[in-house]
């Protein structure tokens, strides 16, 4: 990493919206206690937590640029914008702060769609980005953090229902990789 801590949390701080850069803390903070929890490094948890979602205000314009000219995305991970953010983030977390670590870099590149047979600290930086408790709704977050008392997988197959739910009701386009994942932790 070329830039420090402070570099990066002044940026951030510039860079997202006050209401994504409290996410973003919840997120640090849930992805520590959850990597406590599974035995991995807490304070890579809590740096990939805070930065996970450093390109999610860039300007939409901005994104697709970058997408366009840099990164080879899947055609069903076009399907929505709204998680553009996450390979953008992976390369904005690469070029904008000299990060060469992979499994950081491939925790911020699947914590939006996922993929199928994550790694546990892909796992828990998605999770915790679902359940942080400053900005995301206990309804939702309850029952995803009392289904990881069964294990990680079961907290996701209960991400996944409600994605997919959600998406059904709104009438919204499913990527494709969102119901492999589904079908794989069914399995």
């Amino acid at each position: 990493m070329t830039c420090t801590y402070e570099y990066i949390n002044n940026w951030l701080k510039v860079n997202l919206t006050n209401e994504r850069y409290e996410h973003s803390l919840g997120t640090a903070e849930c992805a520590k206690e959850l990597a406590k929890r599974f035995g991995l490094d807490e304070e890579k948890a809590y740096f990939t937590g805070l930065i996970h979602d450093c390109a999610k205000c860039l300007p939409k314009n901005e994104t697709e640029e970058i997408i366009k000219n840099y990164l080879n995305l899947e055609e069903g991970e076009l399907c929505s914008p709204k998680t553009h953010h996450a390979p953008v983030g992976a390369y904005v977390a690469k070029k904008e702060f000299g990060i060469e670590d992979e499994e950081i870099l491939s925790a911020i590149r699947w914590h939006t769609i996922g993929k199928v047979n994550m790694t546990n600290f892909e796992k828990i930086i998605f999770l915790a980005d679902k359940i942080e408790t400053r900005t995301r709704p206990c309804e939702i977050c309850e029952p995803i953090r009392a289904a990881l008392n069964e294990s990680l997988d079961s907290a996701l197959l209960l991400c996944y229902k409600n994605t997919i739910k959600s998406l059904v009701d709104r009438e919204l386009r499913i990527c494709t990789a969102t119901i492999d994942i589904y079908n794989s932790l069914l399995k």
